[in-house]
């Protein structure tokens, strides 16, 4: 690719269609749960709304959403339902890179189907990879990968053997085994088991470094690289939760109001409702105002600082940790109907598996806090930690 990549626009369309796949998504929410996967209606819905594509780069056929776009339909979605919002934000977030980063080879044979490729997998704790004659061997374990049982293909970090580089490696289904073991408190319905490939040779052309930047196809939001583009993706899926689990209580309180005893006349309610919408509210303008600007760097051909990568790691775990609590205290105060299956209960258990997620987590926090404080000079930002 030659120039500065432009940063691509798609316009409101896929959000409104996101939008309208609603019903369909709550209604098939519980069944999916029980089965440990988005139900077909939903997978396909997700496929002819052109959700699928939403991440893919605009030469491949795909939508390309810029930042913000993205972040709307994640939101949508994740409002809808927790599972769904996880599995199209993660399986999108990976088809669209390795349109983006793959060889031209792989991504003919990829994406010249009728529907977009879905790809799941794990890029925190890497397998090994042994370079060969045309392409390497590889081998791991990875756990949660997330989104797998609906995938066609796998994206998982391996570490080269001779160079030491960390690469992410393409794979069809096929060549994995997939261990089945997703019994987990919440986002049961995404199907990101843990999985093992032992020896398979990956060509070259399906393979590229994990912290590439520029892309090979596609416009400015490719140069914002693998880690950052997972950092969006997650923060959509919080503030579509968060947003519903308050939605859900204002309606579980209004439907009680005028009996005595209940919430909707008590002033400590009140308070504590306040107090949860306004953090909220707070941790969500973090959010936007934060990938805001980093429209603004991409659309004036820039790449972010060491402070701008600061804050959109920040803004994910502080949207993160407030969505938690929220959580705690829409569940606190949905008394038995939080305690029985329905969504306060399926909410709060999905929050707190998201939570757990390594993007979200206290290493990271403290990392931010370093470099905000100035005590980090020097140093840049390699995946989630600060190094000279």
């Amino acid at each position: 690719m030659t120039g500065t990549p432009r940063l691509h626009r798609a316009g409101p369309a896929l959000l409104q269609r996101a939008r309208g796949l609603r019903p369909l998504i709550e209604h098939e929410a519980g069944q999916a749960e029980a089965q440990g996967r988005l139900t077909a209606p939903v997978v396909d819905a997700l496929h002819e709304t052109g959700v699928c594509g939403m991440w893919v780069p605009a030469p491949l056929g795909g939508a390309e959403l810029s930042p913000r776009e993205l972040l709307a339909v994640i939101e949508q979605l994740s409002y809808a339902d927790a599972s769904t919002g996880w599995v199209a934000m993660i399986t999108t977030l990976e088809n669209g890179a390795a349109g983006a980063y793959l060889g031209d080879e792989a991504v003919e044979h990829m994406y010249k189907g009728p529907r977009m490729p879905l790809l799941a997998g794990q890029g925190t704790r890497p397998g090994t990879a042994a370079r060969v004659a045309g392409g390497y061997r590889l081998t791991g374990r990875w756990s949660f990968g997330s989104g797998m049982l609906h995938a066609q293909y796998t994206h998982s970090l391996a570490i080269v053997e001779d160079t030491g580089e960390p690469r992410m490696f393409v794979t069809p289904v096929e060549d994995i085994t997939m261990l089945g073991n997703w019994d987990v408190l919440g986002l049961r319905a995404t199907g990101s088991i843990d999985y093992a490939i032992d020896g398979v040779f990956v060509p070259e052309p399906y393979t590229h470094p994990f912290a590439l930047d520029e892309p090979r196809r596609g416009g400015a939001i490719y140069r914002l690289g693998l880690l950052d583009q997972a950092l969006l993706c997650h923060s959509g899926w919080a503030l579509g939760v968060g947003r519903r689990l308050l939605d859900e209580l204002i309606g579980h309180v209004g439907a009680r109001a005028g009996r005595p005893g209940q919430l909707a006349g008590s002033d400590a309610f009140h308070t504590g409702f306040a107090r949860a919408e306004a953090t909220f509210r707070a941790a969500a303008a973090l959010v936007h105002q934060t990938w805001d600007d980093t429209e603004r760097v991409l659309e004036s051909g820039g790449r972010l600082d060491v402070r701008q990568e600061t804050l959109v790691r920040l803004a994910l775990n502080h949207i993160t940790s407030t969505v938690a609590e929220v959580a705690r205290f829409v569940y606190a105060s949905g008394g038995t109907s939080a305690l029985r299956e329905g969504p306060i209960q399926r909410l709060f258990r999905d929050v707190h598996a998201g939570t757990a997620h390594i993007t979200s987590g206290p290493a990271a926090l403290a990392e931010c806090g370093r470099e905000l404080a100035g005590l980090a000079p020097g140093e840049a930002w390699a995946v989630l930690g600060l190094e000279a």
